[in-house]
This record gives structure tokens, sequence and C-alpha cells, in this order.
């Protein structure tokens, strides 16, 4: 149960307990029952929408030049904001940072493991991320869990905040269909670094993988799948709730699963090319069979994504 969940609970004309001793048993901070964040101004909300769809189109951009590109769109805006402003939306520039291997001293962190390797079958290597979401009023957060070989996603949620207890179902859920994969890879971000995120792969005895920090093309398929997203579906519609976000991404990602071929996939759709080749796994076919349903290598497929997102 996520905090926000416990925290319906509280019960304010409960006599025997106080609402400090309610939030207490509960393990949530009294001071989070009371707490109403401000409302992002329409303002700042239509320079986030437009610095979205630069960050997707320019993932090299920093906030000099993001800021700059505003400027030449008639929106006159400061450096100091457009960091801001990327802090919320959780942006990150991409380029190899100085001393990567240096992590906050609360949160450990793991090498990236999939420089080199060969990954040829589902469940070998699956990976998470998070991207933001805007809507007309507003804007929330979105995580996905996919499989990497497949393309497929496994399990996603939507959170109007950037806490954990998003991410961990997404993850949970995805095992407990799915099961386990042998190698989980993610980025530096608090939510993968937390030990309720990380407890979750040790105690399964799954690999834990960490892509450098501002390198975005460590996960470049699920970089593919936002772009895919936002393009296809987020950008042509105004959400008005997230209620109504969550229905439009998940009738989209359900087409993505199950309807749209991928040229990088041989024509097929993740579900196709997830539940195919699992089956020829779980039945110990011979390895010439397995060779019938190889697709492009790892380092071909993450050249070929590169190129379409650095384009």
């Amino acid at each position: 149960m996520s905090a926000a969940e416990r925290l319906v609970l509280v019960d304010s004309a409960e006599l025997d307990l106080s609402i400090a001793a309610q939030c207490r048993l509960l393990k949530v901070a009294r001071s989070t029952l009371y707490y109403r964040p401000l409302p992002v101004s329409t303002d700042d909300l239509a320079v986030m929408r437009r610095m979205d769809e630069l960050h997707l189109a320019y993932p090299f951009y920093g906030s000099r030049r993001l800021a700059a590109a505003l400027g030449r769109d008639g929106c006159l805006v400061n450096r100091k904001r457009v960091k801001r402003l990327m802090q919320v939306m959780a942006l990150e520039t991409i380029y190899q940072k100085p001393n990567t291997s240096r992590s906050h001293p609360d949160h450990k962190v793991y090498p990236y493991l999939l420089r080199g390797l060969v990954i040829d079958r589902p469940n070998q290597v699956w990976c998470a991320d998070i991207t933001y979401i805007p809507m007309a009023k507003g804007f929330v957060y979105l995580v996905a869990v996919m499989d990497w070989f497949s393309r497929r996603v496994l399990a996603w949620r939507i959170s109007i905040g950037m806490d954990t207890d998003f991410c961990v179902e997404a993850l949970q859920e995805a095992m407990a269909l799915y099961g386990k994969p042998e190698i989980f890879n993610t980025d530096q971000g608090v939510q993968f670094t937390s030990a309720a995120f990380l407890d979750e792969l040790e105690v399964r005895g799954v690999r834990i993988s960490m892509d450098g920090k501002g390198r975005y093309l460590d996960n470049i398929f699920i970089e593919r799948l936002w772009r895919s997203l936002k393009y296809e579906e987020v950008f042509l519609k105004a959400y008005s709730s997230v209620a109504e976000a969550r229905q439009g991404i998940g009738g989209w990602l359900t087409f993505y699963n199950d309807k749209r071929p991928h040229q990088a996939l041989s024509y097929r759709t993740p579900r196709e090319v997830f539940e195919a080749v699992a089956c020829v796994y779980a039945d110990n076919a011979s390895a010439s069979l397995r060779c019938a349903h190889a697709l492009p290598t790892y380092t071909q497929a993450q050249q070929q994504e590169e190129k379409v997102l650095t384009e």
C-alpha cells in the first residue's frame, strides 16, 4: 500500500486515536496529511510542454540551449527558470559527466552491465524509466517496465508525484505476471536507487545494472518508447484529468504491445516476439530453432535506435 493510500485511512473523526497516533501507526508523516501542493501556473505549464517537445527532439540541449530555443519561439524565460522546471519534469541533459561513479551517499549505484552483451531472449534484460506527461491543467509522471529483447511493456503506473511507491508497484506487477529477468537496468534516479526498489530485485537474485549518469543512450529502447508515446498519443490530446490520462495512455500501450509492428522486430509486435520466443525457450527447443527467431543483436538494434533518436 502506498503512502497516499495509507493517508486515506486517517480518520479525523476518530475519538480514541489522535491524528498523530494514527499517522504513527500507519507510518506516514503527519505533515503529508496537511500538505497541499501549490498549483503550477498556466504559464509554467505552457513552457514545460514546449520544453518536453524540445527535449525529445534535442536531448543534448542543456538549460542554456533550452532557454535560447524557447526564446526563439517567443517564450522569454531565463536559464534559472528553465533549470527549475527541468527538475520538476525530471529532464536530464544527455552527455557523459565526469566522476559518474560517485553517487548520493545514501543510495547504492550499480555498474552498467549491458555494454557488449548479446541480448537474444525475453526475460534476459528488463528496464524501467520515468517520464513527464503533460495534461491540459497540470501533469503526471509515468513509469514503465519493459522487456529489452521484445520491447514489450510489462507493467506501468501513473503518479501525481515522484515518489518510489508507484515504481515499486509497477515492478511487482511485472514480476507477478511474467516472472523475473536475469538483469534489470535503470538510470540512477532516486526512485530506482531506493532501498524499497532494489530490495524487490535483490531478494529474487536479479542482477542490477544502472546507466551512466546523463547517458540516456544506455537505456535506448525505453527512450524510444517515450518518443513514440508522446508524438502518437500524448501531444495529440490534452487530458483533462488523471483518469483520462490513465485511460488514454493505457489504450496506446495496449496498441503498442499488441498491434503496432516494429521495424526492428521484423515488423512483428512486441507481444508476438515476447510470447513466441519465450515459448521456444520454455519448450527447450534446439539451438537452431531458437536462431530462427533471432532478431538484430543488441549492438545493431542500439545503433538503429540511436540513429532515429539523434537524426
